[in-house]
């Protein structure tokens, strides 16, 4: 079994003792009971990760010797995921399963058909939770990198970001169930960055999918079936590790 990840804001060098405290050291120490002499890996969710033993424990806090610091390097290509908002608990669940799956960074889209409001103090709410999920999934996931998350942008910025992108030489896909080309069929492993577009439950309106293949986005199919928006970014995830090289080992 891999050994337990925890976050800290900078990592010593190997040799040198790191504490790890906070929200992160409650959870080591009164949630996981990690114990004296164990083994785990803490990570500054920027690709540096420490190998340590722990030397000593207390309520709420823990020291580690590192063992062992290295870089991890960054999958290829990149996954941005721009997930339109699902309601109530659908959101923390999308942010989840995408970040489990692998997802690089978030950006909240306010879609034309998004039950969900987010306007004034739900904004800064609404992205702060992302976060917390974001972090707490990479941790679970053993994640050196942990997602970023930007938002809410209208569909008139989401145009301006993939057109942006594309320039820039990134893959724009919004997935859409009535798109005739496979995600499948997609050349993608030569990309460098991709942006991935999730609807809202009601799926992407016939404007905007007309707005964001303009600016350049590809309307994509990801299968047969027709998947809810929290679970349709991990499932497009996992198809895109295996037709690039993010999960080759």
């Amino acid at each position: 079994m891999s050994a337990a990840l925890f976050y800290v804001d900078a990592l010593p060098g190997a040799g040198e003792l790191a504490v790890v405290d906070g929200d992160e050291g409650f959870h080591a120490s009164n949630v996981r009971r990690i114990r004296v002499g164990e083994h785990i890996d803490l990570s500054d969710g920027a690709g540096v990760l420490a190998h340590c033993v722990v030397e000593e424990t207390a309520k709420g806090r823990l020291s580690a010797r590192v063992t062992e610091r290295l870089t991890v390097p960054a999958p290829r290509p990149t996954v941005t995921v721009v997930q339109a908002l699902p309601k109530s608990e659908r959101s923390e669940l999308a942010v989840e399963l995408a970040t489990e799956a692998g997802a690089d960074g978030f950006l909240a889209w306010q879609a034309t058909r998004c039950v969900a409001r987010w306007d004034g103090p739900k904004v800064d709410k609404g992205l702060r939770r992302w976060e917390a999920v974001a972090r707490s999934a990479a941790r679970q996931s053993r994640r050196a990198y942990v997602p970023g998350v930007e938002g809410v942008v209208s569909t008139t910025t989401l145009t301006q970001r993939v057109a942006a992108a594309v320039a820039g030489g990134a893959v724009v896909l919004a997935l859409h169930e009535s798109a005739t080309e496979p995600l499948a069929d997609l050349p993608l492993a030569q990309a460098d960055s991709l942006m991935l577009i999730v609807g809202p439950e009601g799926g992407i309106a016939d404007e905007e999918i007309v707005a964001l293949t303009a600016a350049g986005a590809k309307a994509v199919r990801l299968g047969p079936t027709v998947l809810r928006t929290s679970t349709a970014a991990a499932v497009a995830l996992g198809a895109i590790g295996a037709l690039t090289a993010r999960w080759a080992i």
